[in-house]
């Protein structure tokens, strides 16, 4: 028989509450074998991230990945480390609080918080306060500009699965992706100006996305078709001819032939063909992280001078640029409508 779990008060004349949930990939909670082995062990067992018979994959992520990878990307995570904790988990919490302002100022007095679809704090977790606030409706914003299955409907997956147990359910709404919102456009334009005024222009700018396995577009995922699409609206936005920008995919797992081209052989190709400077951007992470800070700013780097190139510029993530909390706003707002505000 199915128990279900219900708040600890019953006051059901009490005034009801309105939330945004920004919900993010995840972080290990320190940089450490232990805390990688905890991290990647959950994520690399949710079968939307690899979409490979159970049978097939989990022998191997329990005989091999978590024997071997967990020391190998602590060394990494302790790379870009900071004193307050995990890049990824400052700069989310950092934007969940200025969403919060933003949303007031427009007239919104909402509940706004933040979860992690793998580590802490988890969406079971947040979710079980929010209903402790009275949150009775409820609006779950992945901060996944282009929709992929082993994101956006993920973090989805881990919504409905705690709300399975909940008897007194809340109003859902989710928000699918905003790869070519105005606004969100407007703050990667805006970064990559920022960028010119400081440094002056490069010869080529390289938009890096997270890669996936090719055969997720083959089974239907939008993401390869949404990614282009960002580029080509923030090439356009910036002026840019089509012999001044790259579109390439980063951090490839495993043998299988992922989205194309990839990004550290493009850089190295640039270099080797005579470009000289590269200034690189991601659009696809709307916060610094380990994907970002280690595998861009520092490996992307180092291939991209070994081969050959001179100056090379990492731009960085939107993270709490003014603009894109305009954006985040204007998307929550959009998919408020109706609601009470607050």
């Amino acid at each position: 028989m199915t128990r279900y779990s219900s708040a600890s008060r019953f006051d059901h004349a009490a005034p009801t509450r309105t939330a945004v949930l920004l919900v993010q990939l995840g972080t290990p909670d320190a940089a450490t074998p232990a805390a990688l082995r905890r991290y990647l062990r959950e994520f690399l067992s949710d079968p939307r991230v690899v979409e490979l018979p159970r049978a097939v994959w989990l022998p191997i992520l329990h005989g091999v990945v978590l024997r071997v990878r967990p020391a190998q990307s602590a060394r990494k995570y302790a790379s870009i480390w900071t004193d307050e904790g995990s890049p990824l988990l400052v700069h989310t919490r950092r934007q969940a609080t200025l969403l919060r302002g933003a949303l007031g100022a427009a007239g919104h007095e909402l509940e706004v918080a933040f979860a992690m679809r793998y580590g802490n704090p988890s969406i079971p977790a947040v979710l079980r306060e929010l209903r402790e606030r009275n949150v009775a409706r409820l609006l779950v914003l992945p901060l996944y500009p282009q929709y992929a299955a082993a994101t956006s409907a993920t973090a989805l997956d881990a919504v409905a699965r705690e709300l399975a147990g909940w008897r007194n359910l809340p109003e859902l709404r989710m928000v699918r992706g905003f790869h070519d919102h105005d606004g969100y456009i407007d703050a990667l334009a805006a970064q990559v100006r920022r960028g010119w005024e400081r440094d002056g222009r490069a010869e080529r700018l390289v938009m890096s996305f997270h890669g996936v396995p090719r055969r997720t577009l083959e089974l239907g995922d939008p993401y390869h078709c949404e990614c282009p699409a960002t580029g080509r609206r923030l090439a356009e936005r910036l002026g840019l001819r089509p012999d001044e920008w790259l579109l390439t995919f980063q951090s490839r797992f495993g043998r299988a032939e992922w989205l194309r081209p990839y990004t550290e052989p493009s850089l190295r190709e640039l270099a080797a063909s005579g470009v000289r400077s590269v200034e690189l951007i991601c659009p696809g992470f709307v916060a610094d992280c380990l994907e970002t800070l280690e595998e861009i700013a520092i490996e992307g780097r180092r291939a991209f001078l070994e081969a050959g190139g001179r100056e090379f510029r990492y731009l960085g993530c939107l993270n709490e640029a003014p603009k894109f909390i305009e954006a985040l706003a204007s998307v929550a707002r959009q998919h408020l409508s109706g609601w009470p505000a607050r």
